[in-house]
Order: structure tokens, then sequence, then C-alpha cells
């Protein structure tokens, strides 16, 4: 019986982008989308990221910060509940940890979740000319900064009342979270306190 005597070995190739990561993020627009919006689910990729936008802000008890942590409210539990029995997306509030974990072992920048204007968003960065600079400020946050970021980053003329109800994090906890990243020199304040606005270093 002929057999071969040594092995051969081959490689797979690694993507810009992690594929589950993006399959999920899809998935999650299909899932947590409202069906009651008009409008269409976007997929856009520019020179430094992949965009999804879903219409649909995010529901009541829901905030960024709490997706981040694992917390999962599905819009639409009939299709999730589909998902999950295709093996399209896995447990509930397990995709966005999971791709915030595989984007890092990627050395990529955390994700960014933008809840706004009546639509949500998540931009997955690219492996660009920018990392260093965005991994940097990134690996400087911990977790509630960089939320309050990427909350300023969707709209840098938001108010604290509004950063409130974005985060789910008390006015005093915003002001000092603001305060330390004026501090870090991540972030400074352009203008008046009622007509100014947040601009990102």
């Amino acid at each position: 019986m002929y057999g071969f005597n040594s092995i051969c070995s081959f490689s797979l190739p690694k993507y810009e982008l992690p594929t589950d990561s993006v399959r999920e993020l899809i998935a999650n627009a299909v899932a947590h989308r409202s069906y009651l919006e008009p409008g269409n689910i976007q997929v856009a990729i520019f020179d430094d990221r992949l965009e999804v936008t879903s219409p649909g802000m995010l529901l009541n008890n829901v905030s960024i910060k709490k997706m981040i942590e694992g917390y999962s409210k599905p819009r639409n539990p009939a299709i999730a509940n589909a998902f999950a029995y295709m093996k399209i997306i896995e447990n509930w509030g397990t995709g966005i940890p999971r791709i915030f974990r595989e984007c890092r072992d990627y050395g990529l920048p955390d994700p960014e979740l933008i809840d706004f204007d009546g639509d949500f968003r998540v931009n997955m960065y690219r492996n660009n000319t920018n990392k260093a600079s965005n991994e940097s400020i990134s690996e400087s946050l911990n977790s509630d900064e960089a939320v309050i970021m990427n909350i300023i980053k969707s709209n840098p003329q938001i108010s604290q009342k509004e950063m409130v109800t974005k985060s789910g994090f008390s006015r005093s906890k915003i002001q000092r979270i603001l305060k330390v990243l004026q501090g870090k020199k991540v972030l400074y304040r352009e203008g008046a306190r009622k007509n100014g606005y947040w601009k990102i270093l």
C-alpha cells in the first residue's frame, strides 16, 4: 500500500478583518433592526473602516455600555431565535463582546458603536496608517471612557444630559469622565458651554 513519507503543510489566508465578526455584525443588523422604520441595512467600506448601519435606535433600557458588557434585548426574538438555531449567531449577548475580543486579537482598534438619528451603526476599523494612533488612544482609555468617546464621535455637539441617556451613566459620572479625558489630552471643549462642541484630539 502506497503512502506519503512527508506531511504537506499549508496556511489559510488571514483576512484584513475577522470574518466571523463581520458576519456577526450583519446578522445582528438583520435580527435587531426596526422593521417599522423605513430604510435598509447599509454596509459600506471606507479607506479606514467597515460600516454597518441598521434602522432603529437602541431599545429602552439598552445602552452602549451594557451591550459591550454582554447585555442583549432582541428587538425581533423570532429572527434571533431562527439565526441561533441555524448557528448564524451564537447565544444572546455574546456577539458584541466576542467582536471586540476578535478585533483585539487581530491587532485592530475597538469597534465603535453609535446610536444616532434613528439608526444604529457599528464601525469596524481597518488596519491602515492610522492604526498606531487609534490603538494608542484606545489603550489609554478604560471601558467607560471609551463609551463616552464613541458617543461624542457620533455627535460632537452632544449635551451632558444626552450623554446620560445614551450611556446609562449618572450626570456626575459623565462629568468625572469628561474631566479625565480632557486631562489625558484626548478631548477638548471648544466654545461656550451652551453653543460649543467637543473636539477629539
